[in-house]
């Protein structure tokens, strides 16, 4: 295993400011959170043009060959829910799930970077499947289109510890928001690079899905689902990350239990702050983001009124944040928003507390946005 430069420098340059960011109310100015370009593109369908339009994209970026070539690459997929629930009877990829277009087209230009080892990761929910293979294939995807679409790739369900047989411990720079460290398959801190792959849709919890959010699946669900162990992680997927929503109980005895047991329940505080914890443990690098078909309304087709919509974009950029709030522009809503206020009526902003705690900045005005601009590209979502 090589190291990983990118996570390490990452880590240092949070540095001691870093150390009271988590520790509420001190907050980091807006001002001083980085930036990085994010880059917009039309894209109509799903078929050769998503690779050559990622592409192009890649290349405004500064391209990856220096990030990637010679790397272990991990890719956290966003394929949540059921494999077999699907909104109208549409394929998931069309609606709630990245599709697997992206996915592979991804896939083929990471390889092509020089990537040496593309891992595909996820944890599902709703699931008994030991691999991440036969999950995909119940939702009737082909692995093989990612095997295929570069050299050593592999698949890796999540919820479980793999080849390594224990889980590793993620710990959050600064202490945290809800846990100090968060117990995770290995293959999240067994690589060079962390690549977040996910879908432009609302969320009923967190008000948006973006990178950040993608990364709420990190945790398996044999530790921090409701059918989690008291003492050890469950050998089977313990249902929903009910620790991480409503937090009706701690974590088997294995693992670390939550900064403060007395802090609000409601999943519009928690969800959030795991959220943030997560992408400040487990830094991302990449956040590709598919807008071509998605929903709106929700995450997912057991979201009341959940509609199909047809924005036909990609977004991508190397910060998490920034990509987030162009995406959260992009759908019509505003990214300085705060709790009460769409699409954050009911959560807090996980856009805020991100920036609070030094990674990455949600203001406009300070991001540079490349290929497509905000204002030719944005569809209301909750007009759409």
């Amino acid at each position: 295993m090589q190291s990983n430069p990118n996570r390490r420098e990452f880590l240092q340059g949070l540095g001691a400011a870093a150390a009271g960011l988590y520790l509420e109310p001190t907050r980091l100015l807006a001002s001083a959170a980085p930036t990085a370009p994010v880059a917009i593109a039309r894209c109509a369908a799903y078929g050769p043009e998503v690779v050559t339009t990622l592409a192009g994209m890649f290349d405004q970026l500064g391209g990856f060959e220096k990030l990637v070539t010679g790397k272990t690459v991990a890719v956290k997929i966003n394929v949540t829910g059921s494999a077999r629930e699907r909104l109208h009877g549409m394929p998931q990829g069309r609606t709630y799930w990245v599709h697997p277009q992206v996915v592979s087209a991804t896939v083929h230009l990471l390889g092509k970077a020089g990537a040496r080892r593309i891992r595909l990761l996820e944890s599902p929910t709703v699931s008994k499947a030991r691999t991440l293979e036969e999950f995909l294939l119940e939702a009737q995807w082909q692995p093989s289109d990612f095997t295929r679409a570069a050299s050593g790739v592999e698949l890796e369900n999540t919820n479980f510890p793999g080849p390594a047989k224990k889980y590793t411990r993620l710990w959050v720079p600064g202490g945290g928001l809800l846990f100090k460290a968060y117990d995770v398959n290995r293959s999240y801190e067994d690589c060079d690079v962390f690549v977040s792959l996910t879908k432009l849709k609302e969320h009923s919890t967190t008000g948006i899905t973006g990178a950040m959010k993608n990364s709420f699946g990190i945790p398996p669900t044999t530790i921090y689902g409701e059918g989690a162990g008291q003492d050890e992680p469950s050998r089977e997927p313990g249902g929903a990350r009910a620790m991480l929503h409503e937090g009706k109980r701690q974590p088997p005895r294995s693992a670390l239990p939550e900064l403060d047991p007395q802090s609000p329940r409601d999943p519009g505080y928690r969800v959030p702050r795991a959220t943030v914890d997560l992408a400040a443990a487990r830094p991302i690098h990449l956040a590709v983001i598919d807008g071509i078909e998605t929903v709106a309304g929700g995450e997912g087709p057991w979201v009341k009124n959940m509609r199909r919509v047809r924005p036909g974009l990609l977004i991508a950029g190397r910060n998490c944040v920034t990509t987030d709030a162009v995406a959260t522009a992009l759908m019509g809503f505003d990214p300085m928003a705060d709790r009460g206020t769409a699409p954050f009526e009911t959560c807090d902003s996980t856009l805020r507390l991100a920036e609070q705690v030094g990674l990455g900045t949600r203001d406009l005005r300070r991001i540079e946005v490349l290929g497509l601009p905000i204002k030719k590209a944005t569809i209301a979502f909750r007009r759409a």
